[in-house]
């Protein structure tokens, strides 16, 4: 833990609806005072950051940091530090690794190499089932117990519908969100891309919208019979917008997230057999963007998260046909939120910032994304009108598998503090 002073930023905090230019004091890696002209010791550390916004630490609750198992396309300190050099202080990392996080030893392994290695905040999510082979419920109040937030199968959707019920039953019990990732493998069976006339045009199988949308209409009926909390992953198509907000209007306990690659990119967008476009759930057509970019002004999803996915060069750069799903992520997602979000008038900087904070630690009942005196003091700078480009051979990932690479932005982030420790400074030109 560590001492700074933050000086002349724009500070603003959905939690408490700050929005003013004040100082930060952070004594003892807690925030300790908010406000004008703050008295601080002389010899504390001062992060100038006049022209700048000052937010609470960004939280991240969809990231794939595959250690254990996957080393040599991410660990728990090149994601951490991809993390930090994306604004984010906090990561809820996913149980898809070898072996699976689905039991209190793996779940333990991964709290302590955090801490020994990761200059983030690390959350694990534990499985559903072990394995995450949707058969057997994984053990997960020992994952509970041992520090895991969330229960999630990632990746490899729990198709079986009995199982999940008694998921969130026991979920419900230990007060901890279910986040699915939703999907019905029998209709999405060998698609490459979303269905529609571009994958005609290009001869690739298609991933249909119905996948997701089944799947999304059966977890929001499980959830209002068992009253479980349960969070809907990287939502991409019109009709599972519709169902959340008809859901949330109903007064069910359900949440879900998008990721900036979804309300940026269309199918049609995607460099023709470029594998860094390809990605599950796939990118949708102009409709899907437009729908979920009117559920995040509407507040039917309040979150933004990245699904941040490293592959290895060797894996990712084959036909498109055989090369893994995702992208990474992690270190674009707040220029691309400002760029299509806020510059473009549809959302206020106030509550893009919510996106990243309160509402991500509101679904992952996590004490942070604030910066109330006492909360930790994790702090997210960034100027919304920093021109930069992206450069994904200067990645801090240990995967360069972005579809973003030579983009040009307007703003980023430009300081990582965790702790009252500056992780992470926006590089000098």
């Amino acid at each position: 833990m560590a001492s700074l002073i933050i000086r002349n930023g724009r500070v603003m905090d959905p939690a408490s609806g700050h929005d003013s230019t004040a100082d930060v004091l952070i004594l003892d890696g807690r925030i300790a005072a908010v406000g004008p002209n703050i008295e601080a010791p002389g010899s504390i550390e001062v992060q100038d950051a006049t022209g700048q916004v000052v937010a609470p630490g960004f939280l991240d609750i969809h990231v794939h940091l595959r250690e254990p198992g996957f080393e040599h396309a991410e660990t728990i300190e090149t994601g951490g530090k991809a993390a930090a050099a994306g604004g984010f202080t906090t990561v809820c990392c996913m149980p898809n690794t070898s072996p699976v996080n689905d039991n209190a030893t793996v779940t333990s392994y991964i709290i302590e190499r955090a801490r020994q290695y990761s200059p983030v905040n690390v959350f694990p999510i534990g499985a559903i089932t072990k394995g995450s082979a949707g058969e057997e419920l994984a053990s997960i109040g020992a994952m509970r117990r041992a520090g895991a937030v969330a229960i999630s199968d990632d990746g490899r959707p729990v198709m079986n519908s009995q199982v999940m019920r008694r998921a969130m039953e026991l979920a419900r019990g230990w007060d901890i969100p279910v986040i699915d990732h939703c999907e019905d493998l029998n209709l999405s069976a060998g698609g490459d891309m979303h269905e529609g006339v571009t994958s005609v045009r290009r001869g690739l199988r298609g991933i249909p919208s119905a996948s997701e949308d089944v799947m999304v209409a059966r977890d929001l009926l499980l959830a209002e019979v068992t009253g479980a909390r349960v969070h809907i992953a990287h939502l991409s198509t019109v009709n599972a917008a519709a169902m959340v907000a008809y859901a949330k209007a109903n007064g069910l306990r359900v949440s879900a997230e998008v990721t900036p690659h979804h309300f940026v990119l269309a199918d049609k967008d995607a460099a023709p057999y470029d594998s860094n476009y390809k990605m599950r759930p796939p990118l949708r057509a102009r409709r899907d963007i437009r729908s979920v970019i009117d559920a995040l002004v509407s507040g039917a999803i309040e979150v933004i998260a990245t699904d941040h996915a490293p592959h290895a060069g060797s894996e990712k750069m084959q036909e498109f046909e055989r090369c893994p799903f995702g992208i990474t992520g992690l270190e674009t997602a707040i220029a691309l939120s400002l760029e299509t979000l806020v510059h473009s008038g549809r959302i206020s900087l106030m509550k893009m910032i919510g996106l990243f904070t309160t509402g991500p630690a509101r679904v992952m009942g996590l004490p942070r994304g604030t910066l109330a005196v006492g909360a930790p003091g994790d702090v997210t700078l960034f100027d919304p009108d920093l021109h930069w480009t992206y450069d994904v051979n200067r990645t801090c990932s240990k995967s360069k598998n972005s579809p973003f690479h030579g983009r040009s932005f307007r703003g980023s982030q430009t300081a990582t503090i965790v702790g009252g420790r500056v992780v992470w400074q926006f590089p000098a030109e």
